[in-house]
């Protein structure tokens, strides 16, 4: 088993997987309709780091990168795809949906999506 294999060995790492995705989803394009610039891979991975430590949680620095990627990949499909209000208001709706209280649509099927790409990517053993 290799170690992305390893990272990924219960459903609950696998939920974390995912809702990092999301959650690097919603900053790239927060701060890509702020500021007009993408973030690194490497300033997601760090992103995600600091994420992690806050519930005292553990990844590779290679896991971290590769959700980083992953989620740069969607948001940029995301911007290219729409038009810039449609854009803001997606970002919007994912930075309200990271609050568990808050239900949005769009935020359920973009989280689907994430945890899609991450099945794709790396398959449960």
């Amino acid at each position: 088993m290799n170690e992305q294999d390893a990272s990924l060995s219960s459903a609950t790492d696998r939920g974390v997987c995912v809702a990092l995705i999301y959650a690097l989803v919603a900053e790239r394009l927060s701060i890509y309709y702020e500021h007009a610039i993408w973030m690194t891979e490497a300033q997601g991975a760090t992103r995600a780091a600091d994420w992690l430590a806050r519930s005292k949680r553990n990844m590779s620095l290679a896991m971290r990168k590769h959700l980083s990627d992953l989620s740069d990949q969607l948001a940029r499909q995301i911007a290219a795809t729409t038009s810039r209000e449609a854009g803001l208001y997606i970002s919007h709706e994912m930075q309200e949906s990271l609050d568990a209280r808050y239900h949005s649509e769009i935020g359920h099927s973009i989280m689907l999506e994430c945890e899609r790409i991450l099945d794709d990517e790396l398959p449960m053993p």
